[in-house]
């Protein structure tokens, strides 16, 4: 159950977030004049409001425009499990707003990492493949911003696994990726660099020093150590 009352769940985001960075086109060095700014945060519900019936909830959107924030629980649970979207967040390069909590979860970001992120990252980009490839089937035309992401997903992905640490800004592909999001790359061309990605991916993954798995035991401790602090302030 979440919090009945919005704005309730807008004062967890207003007083409580840890983290706030800025990701998107703009985190990825591809904004142009008209991208917005997406903001992804992360707050941290005190650990009284976990002791009644009525729980506070797992995700807020706003309350800025384009803003969505997690639950430090929440949050860590999704990283844990290698989300592209929330690994991202710990290493976007636009931070906004970071208290002391959220430099000690800064701190343990590579704990999150392990050698699941070949699978999620391969997995995310092979479905929006697949729903672009469904339209060309159907007479349509792709989105070309989901394409030129497609390819950022991949080239993002394989530098994680490859080098232990997440490429957020992509800006040095700048402008072959926005020739993709105009439309100005042909379908084959598409096609022919994604495979090649894929591979780089899967090639990445033998020679990786990712963990198998990622560090729980530090994550869950700091979880733990948030959670207690809240209670006796």
């Amino acid at each position: 159950m979440t919090i009945p009352d919005p704005e309730a769940a807008l004062d967890l985001v207003r007083h409580h977030t840890i983290l706030s960075v800025v990701t998107g086109s703009r985190a990825y060095g591809l904004a142009t004049g008209a991208s917005d700014v997406d903001r992804r945060g992360v707050y941290a519900a005190p650990a009284p409001l976990f002791w009644r019936f009525t729980k506070p909830p797992t995700h807020v959107d706003g309350p800025l425009p384009e803003q969505f924030s997690w639950e430090l629980e929440r949050f860590c649970e999704l990283a844990l499990g290698a989300n592209p979207t929330v690994l991202e967040c710990l290493w976007s390069p636009i931070v906004e707003q970071v208290t002391p909590v959220g430099e000690e979860l800064l701190a343990v970001r590579r704990a999150f990492l392990s050698r699941h992120a070949h699978r999620t990252f391969l997995r995310y980009a092979e479905s929006q493949f697949r729903k672009l490839e469904g339209d060309l089937r159907n007479g349509g035309e792709p989105h070309w911003k989901h394409v030129m992401h497609m390819l950022r997903l991949l080239v993002s992905g394989t530098h994680l696994v490859r080098h232990g640490d997440l490429r957020v800004d992509v800006g040095d592909l700048r402008d072959r990726l926005l020739a993709v999001r105009r439309g100005e790359v042909g379908w084959d061309e598409i096609e022919t660099w994604r495979a090649s990605l894929a591979t780089d991916l899967d090639e990445a993954l033998a020679r990786t020093t990712l963990p198998p798995e990622p560090d729980r035991e530090t994550v869950e401790g700091l979880l733990i150590s948030i959670r207690r602090r809240s209670v006796t302030r």
